[in-house]
């Protein structure tokens, strides 16, 4: 029998060079293509790329939340079997100081997306009057760049103090992390719920809701699991990894790729009744909005793609070992997550039905690009997993009964 030391030396370490090149050129083309056609729709209809870059925006930058939450989580409960798993997780954090980048044109456009609250018609409604200490132009640059800042730097502390394990087999990083991921996961909880009442919620200032930055934050962590499940995927294809990160690692993404899909149905759901139950004007014209026209087919698309068929397709044990019924499963979630946030954002400019454009895929495309380049470039310069985590041969060696 082999030992798990010799098993986890069958595994490579780095990209192939050629590989690694090759991946870099790709993202950085998409990333030019898709800042390029952002500027087009933002000449040609300046006030519904503001709302469709700002979808992709979310978009981009949850899955990078959903990220750095599993890398602090994983510290957090000292678990074993992610090693692997947290460093491509890691590389997928790395996008959030890019973030403060991407939010520019949010920051520009901001007028026209909070004119409700930014506006002078702020000023002749007595509700407004009452929340502007809180929402006000000058406030809410503050804190999105507090938010901004708090991500990046804990995305690249614990970047690099990971990377600065593989160069020894010290495990004081590993400690440091450990002790630092108690109050990370503090701040990361604030901002997070903040953002996504600031960025989010905010658009329609009368409506609210309690529950909507945990709402985010479960779209947020199925998202990025979902990536995660297919970079391991792609990494067991190329036969890059088959101990460290095996078909058992795999399940057990698949698992809390399910279980994820099946909390945020739960929050979505707890939301919804809360609402239908009070039956508040104020609250239920979210609900009643995105009902009208064709956003009633939207919201049912939702309900399906987001939950019912992922929940069916990830129930049995064959599916989440099954790279094509995972990666397939993954995929959906993916795009469910932009529906998502297209269903939130979007219904505030098209009041009585959904109206594709060719500029809500250039608002996204902008995002997507940038984020698919900042990961090739991480994948390209670390090693694939951990190279002196302490926990490296308990990752090979868990099973799943």
């Amino acid at each position: 029998m082999k030992s798990h030391g010799n098993a986890l030396a069958e595994d490579a370490k780095v990209l192939d060079k050629a590989v690694a090149r090759r991946l870099v050129s790709r993202g950085m083309t998409l990333a030019i293509a898709g800042v390029v056609l952002s500027a087009v729709a933002a000449i040609v209809d300046r006030k519904r790329f503001a709302f469709s870059y700002l979808t992709g925006f979310t978009w981009i930058a949850t899955i990078a939340l959903g990220a750095l939450f599993f890398v602090l989580i994983q510290h957090l409960t000292r678990a074993r079997w992610s090693a692997a798993a947290r460093r491509h997780m890691e590389w997928m954090s790395g996008i959030l100081p890019a973030c403060a980048v991407l939010f520019l044109p949010v920051a520009v456009l901001a007028h026209d997306i909070y004119h409700h609250w930014m506006g002078p018609e702020a000023a002749h409604d007595e509700i407004l009057r009452q929340k502007a200490a809180y929402l006000n132009p000058t406030f809410f640059y503050i804190r999105a760049a507090v938010y901004l800042a708090a991500w990046a730097g804990l995305s690249l502390w614990f970047i690099r103090t990971s990377r600065a394990q593989d160069e020894s087999a010290d495990v004081r990083p590993t400690a440091k992390m450990r002790a630092s991921s108690a109050p990370a996961i503090i701040v990361f909880g604030l901002t997070i719920s903040f953002a996504a009442f600031d960025w989010l919620m905010s658009i329609d200032p009368h409506w609210y809701s309690t529950i909507f930055g945990v709402y985010v934050f479960s779209g947020a962590v199925t998202s990025s699991l979902s990536a995660l499940a297919l970079i391991t995927i792609a990494l067991h294809k190329a036969g890059l990894l088959r101990n460290v990160s095996n078909i058992e690692r795999q399940h057990d993404i698949g698992k809390l790729l399910f279980g994820f899909t099946i909390f945020w149905a739960y929050i979505a759901f707890s939301q919804y009744l809360l609402i239908w139950y009070a039956n508040i004007p104020e609250e239920t014209i979210f609900f009643r909005h995105r009902w009208e026209g064709s956003w009633k087919a939207v919201s049912l698309v939702l309900l399906f793609g987001h939950f019912i068929v992922p929940f069916l397709t990830l129930l049995s044990r064959h599916a989440k070992r099954s790279p094509v019924v995972l990666g397939a499963a993954s995929v959906l979630l993916l795009v469910m997550h932009y529906v998502d946030l297209y269903w939130l954002i979007m219904p505030n400019l098209d009041h009585h039905g959904a109206h594709l454009s060719w500029i809500d895929l250039a608002g996204l495309l902008g995002p997507l690009g940038v984020g698919a380049w900042v990961v090739s470039m991480q994948a390209a310069k670390s090693p694939l997993y951990p190279l002196n985590d302490p926990h490296l041969a308990d990752a090979a060696r868990i099973d799943n009964p």
